[in-house]
């Protein structure tokens, strides 16, 4: 049923009608919609900028976290390889003596980025320092594996 016909074409209408025609958890057509949290976490990925650097001992994440405290940073390692890096930036009460925002530029929200770390990623040695707004997170490599050396067998005479 078309509601514009009758002269109903309000946004709470669609909102509702919108809910109405969303699929429930229960629903095969949903298992191919992502989740909600999945696309908050997608957004919060491509808008957290970083650089990733190799040195000869160590790999360095240097990740913008403007606005965060260090104790608001969290920084893990995930599945042996996987680094990630998330915090949250949470929007300041509006009504704070009488004042309210007439523009609001920067960035609230969600921050993370996740990074697969190599082979050669000492998991157990990571260190993170956040200064400026700026968190650097260090991960050593591990030492390179001693080439093995040819074993001698001695021959005997019999």
């Amino acid at each position: 049923m078309d509601f514009r016909l009758m002269g109903l074409d309000t946004p709470i209408l669609h909102a509702l009608l919108d809910a109405a025609n969303t699929p429930s958890a229960d629903d095969k057509s949903a298992s191919n919609v992502p989740s909600r949290t999945y696309v908050r976490d997608a957004k919060a990925m491509a808008a957290t900028p970083a650089d990733v650097k190799e040195y000869p001992n160590s790999y360095v994440f240097i990740v913008d976290m403007p606005g965060l405290k260090s104790g608001d940073i969290k920084v893990q390692v995930e599945d042996d390889n996987v680094l990630l890096i998330s915090g949250e930036r949470k929007r300041e009460e509006e009504e704070k003596d009488g004042a309210k925002y007439v523009r609001m530029e920067r960035r609230v929200g969600k921050f993370m980025r996740k990074f697969v770390l190599p082979e050669n990623a000492n998991t157990d040695a990571v260190s993170a320092v956040c200064q400026d707004g700026v968190l650097t997170v260090t991960v050593q490599k591990l030492p390179p594996p001693e080439p093995k050396k040819p074993k001698t067998i001695e021959v005997k005479i019999g």
